[in-house]
C-alpha cells in the first residue's frame, strides 16, 4: 500500500484489535512497547479502545487499504469521561487482569494506573476540558497525516461546543512537543507532567 490508499475514517469497532496494536507499537514515547509489557493490549485498555467504546463520536482512524494504521481519540468532557470510565470500564478490565502477574518492565506500572487511574487536574479542565491522544505507526507518519488527523479531531469538538483540549506529551519525545507547537498548542505543563493545551473558538 502507498499514502494514496490512506484515508481518515471514523472508527469503528472492527478497528479495536488495530488500536490495541497501535497503541502498543507506540507506547514507548513513540516506539514500539512489544518488549516492554507482557500483555499486548494493557497500554490500549488505558490509551485507545476506551476512547472508542465510550467516546466513538469522537474516535478516527488514518486508514491504509482499509486497515487502520493510525489513531486520533478523544473525550470532549473529562471529568465526565473519567466517571465513566470507573462505572464501566474499570471494573471490567481489573476482573480480566485478575490472575495477571508483572513479567515485564512496564506491566507494574500500568497495573497501578488500572487500579488507581489519575486524577482530572481541575485547574487545567476549567479550561481546556476535553483531551485527546494520536499515535501513528512509523510507516505512516510522513506525508502530514499526523496533522491532518488533528485537525479532523479539532473540527469535531469545536462541532459539539468544546472550548478547549488537552493532551499529554512523554517528556523525552521532543518531536511530539515541535509537532503540537507547530499545530499552534501551548505548553501549560505543571506538576510533573507535560501538557500541551489549546483553547477552541465556542
Amino acid at each position: 500500500m502507498t499514502a494514496a490508499d490512506r484515508r481518515i475514517r471514523r472508527a469503528t469497532p472492527d478497528d479495536t484489535d488495530a488500536l490495541y496494536e497501535i497503541c502498543l507499537k507506540t507506547a514507548d514515547a513513540g516506539n514500539d512497547a512489544s518488549t516492554l509489557y507482557g500483555d499486548p493490549r494493557l497500554p490500549g485498555y488505558v490509551w485507545s479502545v476506551p476512547y472508542l467504546t465510550f467516546a466513538p463520536d469522537f474516535a478516527f482512524v488514518l486508514a491504509e487499504g482499509g486497515v487502520a494504521v493510525g489513531y486520533v481519540l478523544a473525550a470532549p468532557d473529562t471529568a465526565a469521561f473519567a466517571e465513566r470510565l470507573d462505572k464501566d470500564w474499570w471494573p471490567r478490565i481489573r476482573r480480566d487482569l485478575a490472575g495477571f502477574a508483572p513479567t515485564r518492565p512496564r506491566d507494574a506500572e500500568i497495573l497501578d494506573r488500572i487500579a488507581h487511574p489519575e486524577s482530572h487536574r481541575d485547574w487545567l479542565q476549567a479550561e481546556y476540558p476535553a483531551h485527546l491522544h494520536i499515535n501513528i505507526l512509523p510507516q505512516a507518519q510522513s506525508g502530514g497525516w499526523g496533522r491532518r488527523m488533528i485537525e479532523t479531531e479539532l473540527a469535531a469538538l469545536k462541532a459539539a461546543g468544546v472550548t478547549g483540549v488537552h493532551l499529554g506529551v512523554a517528556p523525552d519525545n521532543e518531536r511530539a512537543k515541535g509537532f503540537y507547537r507547530h499545530l499552534g498548542f501551548t505548553d501549560v505543563s505543571r506538576d510533573g507532567h507535560v501538557t500541551f493545551a489549546m483553547r477552541l473558538a465556542p
